[in-house]
């Protein structure tokens, strides 16, 4: 199969999977058993595209944002927008103050995409007859900052669904929680992709721009038809589906590659 092929498919994956809550990482460390293995990096920029299918479904609402913001209620917004990003952002300085690394291996990635589907399972039965509400408080922007930072430490537990999961649990309806998401992802990725280039510029790794921008591209359509889907989606849907789905995807993970170390 042509590389070109390789990769769009790959970003094909990246942009269905980026804002749905079931684990980017995962679905691309199963992709990447037949599609070849990729650096974390052309992983990390290609999520730029994604980026750019949430700047044209909120288009109307980024316009409000930026340009409206004498309004309390937007410049609020952005407030918390800023809180939960800086919070994540000084989060990631901290790890790498002490080097931390990202593990290597499948089995946390696995253990981290089952999890995480057990947690949404056990939240959404614990909302269940509860009354949620759109409003996205102080509270909510700081935890889903610590939610971002705890994705990012435990590659498979899915920025999106981490952020939204903090939402519902603190009582913020699916739409207003899902959307919350998306716009934090908009800083958030665009700087880990802003980093990650120009550390690889500063070691003097050499980037395969074209192939680069083929995954992007496609990560970018797909995207947007799964943002869009989403968000209408989640206004008579509860998350319980991607929480059962993810279990599946961890323990087959699991069973994948505990059999490829079992061949070598």
């Amino acid at each position: 199969m042509p590389e070109w092929l390789n990769v769009a498919l790959l970003g094909i994956i990246e942009g269905i999977t980026e804002f749905l809550p079931v684990s980017s990482t995962g679905h691309l460390l199963l992709a990447e058993k037949w599609l070849g293995h990729r650096s974390d990096l052309f992983n990390v920029v290609i999520q730029c595209g994604a980026v750019l299918a949430v700047l044209m479904a909120f288009s109307g609402r980024m316009r409000d944002l930026l340009v409206k913001t004498h309004e309390p209620e937007n410049r609020d917004y952005l407030l918390k927008l800023l809180l939960a990003f800086v919070i994540t952002g000084a989060g990631g300085m901290v790890l790498k103050r002490f080097e931390f690394q990202l593990p290597e291996t499948a089995a946390p990635v696995a253990w981290a995409t089952l999890g995480g589907g057990v947690l949404i399972l056990v939240v959404e039965g614990w909302l269940q007859g509860r009354s949620l509400k759109p409003r996205i408080t102080w509270t909510v922007a700081a935890i889903a900052g610590v939610a971002q930072l705890a994705a990012a430490i435990f590659p498979g537990t899915s920025r999106s669904g981490a952020t939204i999961l903090a939402a519902l649990a603190l009582g913020v309806q699916r739409k207003a929680a899902t959307e919350f998401s998306f716009l934090l992802g908009i800083p958030t990725l665009l700087a880990a992709g802003g980093m990650h280039v120009y550390s690889a510029q500063q070691r003097g790794q050499t980037i395969d721009w074209p192939l680069v921008l083929i995954g992007a591209s496609f990560a970018a359509v797909t995207a947007f038809v799964a943002v869009k889907w989403l968000l209408h989606y989640v206004q008579s849907h509860t998350f319980k589906a991607f929480g059962w789905y993810r279990i599946g995807l961890g323990i087959l993970i699991l069973i994948l590659f505990a059999k490829h170390s079992q061949s070598q």
